[in-house]
């Protein structure tokens, strides 16, 4: 065997043993992926999930001696020529109860534009705690050029907020979207 063959017999073998390497890396990401979430401390999906269906469901109790304070931030992309705020910016609530509360969308430029709010919960503990309802973060939004809508958030704090925890800020990142 002359060795051209040699290394062509050794380069087929790496790379097969790397296929196979990768092959198995893909299957190992998720156990990793669920460890990583567990060293660090971070939810991982699977744990906001969980969470979330226990917040939806341990809504039905309203805790009438517990005031919660739910604070409204919005960031709007400085590429975006939107605005976009809460009617209130902070709201005393009772865990358990529901609530609605409207934000002011305005497009300022003259054409059409479709966004998309990103919601994110701090303290990030009260994240699996905080329900929305209705959002317009659910879907993308689209004004016209312009346009000045009302967009609903519709939400309750679960009655298993860690007593701990009396204040949490709901920020909405605002980005351009394509359709």
């Amino acid at each position: 065997m002359s060795s051209v063959e040699g290394r062509k017999r050794r380069t087929l073998l790496l790379l097969m043993g790397l296929a196979i390497g990768m092959f198995g890396f893909g299957f190992a990401m998720v156990p990793l992926y669920g460890l990583l979430c567990r060293v660090t401390g971070v939810q991982s999906v699977e744990q906001r999930a969980m969470i979330g269906a226990r917040a939806q469901a341990a809504t039905s109790g309203v805790v009438r001696d517990r005031w919660v304070t739910v604070k409204f931030d919005t960031t709007i992309h400085p590429d975006l020529s939107w605005k976009l705020e809460p009617m209130e910016r902070k709201l005393r609530v009772h865990p358990g109860e529901h609530y609605l509360v409207k934000f002011i969308a305005e497009n300022r430029s003259g054409q059409e534009i479709t966004g998309q709010a990103i919601p994110s919960i701090a303290p990030w503990q009260a994240t699996g705690f905080f329900a929305k309802m209705e959002c317009f973060c659910f879907n993308r939004q689209t004004l016209a050029g312009n346009e000045i809508t009302e967009m609903p958030l519709r939400f309750s704090v679960s009655p298993d907020l860690p007593a701990d925890i009396d204040s949490l800020t709901l920020s909405y990142s605002v980005l351009q979207v394509s359709d």
